[in-house]
């Protein structure tokens, strides 16, 4: 940590950033090593997808997800929880002591055939995404439809 202390805020943040991402690839391989998870042809892409979301998530950098972030998150896929909602689902994702889950118990639970509330909801902004995009030219407007 004493390293961290010297570089300004930016680049002080990049390296916790770069020492966060190693400390999930390493948790990504041990999963890419579990025989557990062999069958899934498409788990390389999907590990990538889930740490870049779950490092988008944990902003104290910490390795595990609180209830504030996961406030944040839900807030941000547009379907806020109330305080016990996060609670509960946080105890269902958590392996621990239920104050927070770490990147294993959210890759357990993503790639587990459980279908926990947090997974729902994840699986659910990754297909709005897909569908939100427009194909094509966009519709002639008549001018009376103009703002």
């Amino acid at each position: 940590m004493s390293q961290t202390r010297d570089l300004q805020g930016g680049k002080a943040f990049g390296l916790l950033k770069a020492q966060q991402e190693e400390r999930l690839n390493e948790i990504n391989q041990q999963f890419l090593d579990d025989p557990k998870y062999s069958s899934d042809e498409d788990l390389p892409s999907k590990l990538e997808a889930f740490k870049k979301k779950y490092m988008e998530f944990d902003l104290n950098e910490d390795g595990g997800i609180d209830i504030m972030s996961l406030k944040r998150m839900m807030e941000k896929l547009g379907v806020p929880k109330t305080h016990l909602e996060l609670k509960k689902l946080i105890m269902e994702v958590s392996s621990g002591s239920g104050e927070t889950f770490s990147y294993s118990d959210f890759l357990k639970m993503m790639l587990g055939k459980r279908s926990a509330i947090l997974k729902m909801i994840l699986m659910y902004e990754e297909k709005a995404k897909e569908q939100e995009k427009p194909t094509g030219l966009p519709a002639k407007k008549a001018i009376s439809e103009l703002p």
